[in-house]
């Protein structure tokens, strides 16, 4: 399929907050005892645009970290080097869906958080990249091939290490509670939660990126490999952060704010128990300042060792909340939900 002299597109996929079972969509866990996540998208967003130049380059952007490359229209570059996301999505789109021409085009990319949240930033951002490509292309592709398609550009071409809720949160969007079933298939159920409820869950939450940035590698890589040699203690905990996610979903769907609290927290204790580095210094001083200031219970989301925390409290509470997080030292703020996943639209010129 061509894509025209005229093209000009952008498409944007949400962040999510891990709310609990995050780990069960890891293999080899997934794979051998099925995975349970229960998870939510923000408000946040990774953007991409595409469009057609006139300098004959292949020319990737990432602007908010400030890089950019210049490369000739080829589907010989190492995807596994330089901006290696725009590489590998580009690289597939063109051999899978153009006919394997190298087409000059100019790929721009955002995301409204730093680089290394906890927040799914970077399958939200391949995830928005195909959504582009989907739309400028008109390819027949649902939530479910997309989310599918990014976690093998992510994991498979790239080797990138981490789990698969992600690419499906960024894809589908929404309150979502997420299956990893044995056989490799992935069911994304949405949470009918009534509007009540999902206000109350909504005014009692407070995020906070923490100020650092965090690689995840390192703490997957250490649960991944806990999990291969079946270490008991592992095995248990992320017995326990799957049931978790079953009772964290039962609790929102009556309503229980103060139940999804008391799951949350015991998340908390079973997540940093599955390896090293989860939690450290800045993450303690911020959820024991949290927790002086009323906060009924938090975690990091995604991986650890930074990036963004959450924490519920009474609603009453949530202004001296994210105050007193301020003043520890993190960047709070309340949240609000989104319903829609990834999305493309044209620009006019």
């Amino acid at each position: 399929m061509a894509i025209g002299d005229a093209l000009n597109v952008r498409a944007r996929a949400p962040l999510r907050l891990g709310l609990a079972g995050g780990g069960t969509d890891l293999s080899p866990y997934c794979n051998e005892y099925g995975g349970n996540v229960l998870n939510a998208t923000i408000d946040r967003f990774a953007y991409a645009h595409l469009r057609a130049n006139r300098i004959g380059a292949l020319v990737l952007r990432a602007r908010d970290v400030g890089e950019e490359e210049i490369l000739d229209p080829s589907l010989d570059h190492p995807i596994r080097e330089g901006l290696m996301l725009h590489r590998a999505v580009y690289t597939h789109m063109m051999r899978t869906y153009c006919d394997g021409v190298a087409v000059p085009l100019t790929m721009s990319t955002t995301i409204d958080v730093p680089a290394g949240s906890g927040l799914g930033a970077s399958s939200a951002l391949v995830v928005a990249l195909i959504e582009a490509f989907r739309y400028a292309l008109r390819l027949p592709l649902g939530p479910y091939d997309v989310a599918r398609l990014a976690f093998e550009i992510e994991r498979v071409h790239l080797g990138l290490a981490g789990g698969r809720q992600d690419q499906y949160s960024a894809a589908f969007g929404g309150v979502n509670f997420l299956e990893f079933l044995t056989d490799d298939r992935v069911i994304v159920n949405p949470l009918r939660i009534r509007r009540e409820h999902l206000n109350e869950f909504e005014a009692s939450l407070v995020i906070c990126f923490s100020g650092q940035s965090r690689r995840s590698d390192s703490i997957i890589k250490e649960q991944v490999a806990g999990l291969n040699k079946m270490d008991e203690k592992t095995l248990i905990h992320m017995h326990e952060l799957k049931q978790d996610a079953i009772e964290m979903k039962l609790a929102l769907l009556r309503g229980d704010i103060r139940r999804t609290a008391e799951i949350l927290g015991h998340s908390w204790a079973s997540k940093k128990a599955t390896a090293a580095g989860i939690s450290n210094q800045t993450v303690d001083q911020l959820y024991d300042a949290a927790m002086a200031a009323g906060a009924w219970a938090g975690k990091v989301s995604g991986a650890g060792g930074g990036g963004f925390m959450m924490f519920l409290t009474d609603p009453e509470n949530s202004y001296q909340l994210i105050q007193a997080l301020n003043e520890a030292g993190g960047q709070a703020s309340a949240v609000k939900f989104t319903f829609e996943g990834a999305e493309g639209w044209p620009i006019s010129a």
